[in-house]
């Protein structure tokens, strides 16, 4: 928790964004908040209300999301290995791993904490759905979060994440390949799907066991 607390407030912030643009694409408060409490996918919840919101359907907004969320098949290969138990207690604990509490734990590398991962994991998990909660409550008084600069709180998260990662020459390039690709592809496929590519740079750190 002491490692996550000093992203919490970004947390929080894209939380009450998520809410906010739930409520203009007409989902009640509850319902954007349960979604949050039980799907905690910030950009893949983005994604789906985004699409209901522009007219799309359900089909189209799950597909986004789904899209949006592939990345998490190579992270949980990375640490898949540290969770032991049941299968109820495993499928808990990795809703849980997410983009910040997967850097911040040292995923992918023998730094790897699960604990830390759970800790960081959980910590958002309250932000980002207090955060639902707020947005979804008080979202017409709130106003439209880009309007003060806060929808770019998440890339800065993420940016300074990544800046953590950079050790060697090898993580330099997957990063570099990986944002090439996407840059690449953006303007020509589906949401989701140049971040899914992008994950092809990190086979450039692929070393033989």
């Amino acid at each position: 928790m002491r490692v996550a607390a000093p992203l919490v407030p970004a947390a929080f912030i894209f939380g009450a964004s998520f809410g906010v643009l739930a409520r203009a694409a007409h989902m009640g408060a509850v319902a954007a908040v349960v979604f949050s409490a039980t799907t905690f996918a910030g950009s893949a919840q983005v994604a789906a209300v985004s699409v209901l919101g522009a007219g799309g359907g359900v089909a189209a907004a799950v597909v986004a999301a789904l899209l949006l969320n592939t990345r998490y098949a190579p992270i949980g290969i990375s640490v898949g290995e540290s969770f032991r138990g049941h299968v109820l207690r495993r499928l808990l604990q990795a809703q849980l791993v997410v983009d910040e509490s997967w850097a911040l734990a040292g995923g992918g590398t023998s730094r790897f904490d699960r604990r830390v991962l759970l800790g960081v994991g959980g910590t958002f998990w309250l932000a980002w759905t207090a955060g639902t909660a707020v947005g979804a409550v008080a979202g017409s008084a709130i106003g439209s979060p880009s309007s003060f600069g806060l929808d770019g709180a998440f890339a800065a998260l993420f940016l300074a994440l990544l800046a953590a990662q950079l050790r060697d020459r090898r993580t330099v390039a997957a990063a570099v390949g990986g944002a090439a690709i996407a840059a690449a592809l953006i303007p020509f496929v589906p949401a989701g799907l140049p971040i899914v590519a992008a994950t092809a740079a990190a086979l450039v750190g692929w070393r033989r066991a």
